[in-house]
């Protein structure tokens, strides 16, 4: 190594790629991003291209560290986060996927699960995984694949072939962390935040379960090996002769929520966040215990550091609400995310009007895959800035859904939460969040959390950061909001959101997706 060194960290999401370099204070020194296809094939199926995944995230590593005048050689470590539960399947020989990637959003294998539920298998997936049975997950992904991929684009291959093949790991499954790894490093890894959402893997006795790999038809052979989330053996390294021209290791990472949760610093039992990003993910710290809910969240796999035991979280996951963003810009009732905040101020209220935007069924606490997007309360005089209004109220409607059975499920009543990702730049959504949830919303001047977070974990991993403390005095406030609603008139207005969620709920019936 020359010169200074930085920890480098790809953040691969739902709708793109990001690289980010960070030097030893937790600041960004290079940033480059770039988007990808999403492939709708038919009304709830969501794709994406592996291949065009895989060399998004090799440009954005280089223009990043071209732009900032980085040399690979001053990166001591790679970080990888990732969009979790995403799915594929690749060839073990040619490295090409047999399918496009079924991303978490994708709701075709809702009859699937709903085989289980009929079954009774809903509390056995519940106690082994800490899942909710979902479309949501990958179990039932991996399962459609290896039934359904069509083997054109596996050279050589008939189409009995893909189960043999599997069985004899030629061909291989991961979510998008193993895939990034395998083409970084050689190796067929991912690490426990990743698997433990695959409803295939046990969180409590951390590995690879029997019983349901059995239930998917999924061959063990398949499966990547299951590593810390922090790896002081690290995962490999990228190859000195390929495209970095670099050996570079990759000790890091975690999926996406799981990585913010570590870049917001909540180490401890009780430390909470919420993300904000496509969807919105709230988790919270438990420690050493596997929380079980009562009140419809995950119990999952929050972190673990080598040598050391597996750290817990509670998780509200809720579908849309970045996405809800999207979806207005879609519309053409805004021209970019920005000017949501100018609209909704524009008006005094929504006019009666709520948004449900449940575009891929409800998540937590709710879990209803066949719920839809629903506008209720329109009149004549319902006008765009009243619908915008109502999509940012529905994302602080959603969070208070999953706050209030957080704070059910760990008996711990939550004073301030603090919030990353993209929505969080605006002023008027946190203000909003504040008021509704009626708790103090901290935003940290580095709002990248999810890619911090990777980045610590492979710091960590090959001692660029000492120790976890160094990590807390990296972490600063940007803004803090406290609730200015009166708070009668906050529960009188989320109260009627329980009764457009009534409307919302059971909507796509048989045949429909």
């Amino acid at each position: 190594m020359t010169g200074q060194t930085y920890v480098g960290a790809v953040d691969q999401g739902t709708t793109g790629t990001r690289f980010m370099v960070f030097d030893h204070g937790g600041q960004v020194v290079a940033n480059a991003y770039e988007k990808h296809e999403q492939i709708y094939p038919e009304p709830g199926w969501v794709e994406h291209d592996p291949i065009e995944i895989w060399e998004n995230t090799k440009d954005v590593i280089t223009t990043a560290l071209g732009k900032a005048g980085i040399s690979p050689d001053q990166l001591e470590a790679i970080g990888v986060t990732n969009q979790r539960e995403t799915t594929l399947l690749w060839d073990a020989d040619s490295g090409r996927p047999v399918h496009n990637a079924i991303v978490w959003q994708d709701r075709r294998t809702t009859d699937r699960v709903e085989r289980l539920e009929e079954d009774g298998l809903v509390e056995t997936v519940r106690e082994k995984t800490g899942l909710e049975a979902d479309a949501y997950f990958s179990a039932t992904k991996a399962e459609w694949l290896l039934e359904n991929a069509d083997p054109i684009k596996m050279e050589r291959t008939r189409p009995e072939d893909i189960y043999d093949r599997a069985e004899q790991g030629d061909v291989l499954f991961g979510t998008i962390d193993t895939w990034l790894i395998y083409n970084l490093t050689g190796e067929h890894i991912t690490e426990v935040t990743n698997a433990s959402r695959t409803m295939l893997y046990n969180i409590h006795d951390l590995e690879w379960d029997d019983d349901l790999l059995e239930e998917f038809g999924i061959p063990r052979e398949m499966l990547p090996e299951v590593r810390p989330s922090s790896d002081d053996d690290t995962y490999g390294s990228t190859d000195p002769d390929g495209f970095l021209e670099a050996e570079v290791p990759v000790a890091g990472a975690l999926g996406d929520q799981q990585a913010a949760l570590f870049g917001q610093t909540c180490f401890d039992a009780g430390d909470a966040k919420n993300t904000y990003g496509t969807g919105s993910f709230f988790l919270m710290n438990t420690g050493e215990e596997a929380v079980e809910s009562d009140h419809g969240l995950l119990t999952t796999i929050g972190f673990q550091r080598s040598g050391e035991p597996v750290q817990y979280a509670l998780e509200g996951s809720i579908f849309v609400t970045g996405a809800a963003i999207e979806w207005l810009e879609d519309l053409s009732l805004i021209d970019n995310p920005a000017q949501t905040a100018e609209l909704a101020r524009s008006v005094d209220s929504t006019d009666g009007v709520y948004v449900v935007p449940a575009f891929t069924g409800l998540g937590a606490p709710h879990w209803d895959q066949r719920a839809r997007g629903t506008i209720v309360g329109m009149t004549r005089g319902t006008r765009k800035e009243h619908v915008v209004r109502a999509t940012l109220e529905s994302i602080a409607y959603q969070t208070r859904d999953v706050a209030e059975a957080m704070e059910a499920d760990s008996g711990i009543e939550m004073t301030s939460l603090r919030v990353d990702g993209g929505a969080v730049k605006n002023n008027y959504l946190c203000q909003l969040q504040s008021d509704i949830i009626g708790s103090r919303i901290v935003r940290p001047k580095v709002d990248e959390t999810t890619a911090l977070g990777s980045a610590y974990a492979a710091g960590l991993a090959v001692g660029y950061w000492e120790d976890v403390e160094g990590l807390r005095d990296n972490w600063q406030i940007d803004r803090e909001f406290d609730p200015e609603m009166d708070r009668a008139e906050a529960d009188r207005k989320y109260d009627r959101w329980d009764d457009a969620l009534d409307r919302a709920r059971n909507w796509a019936t048989d045949g429909e997706q």
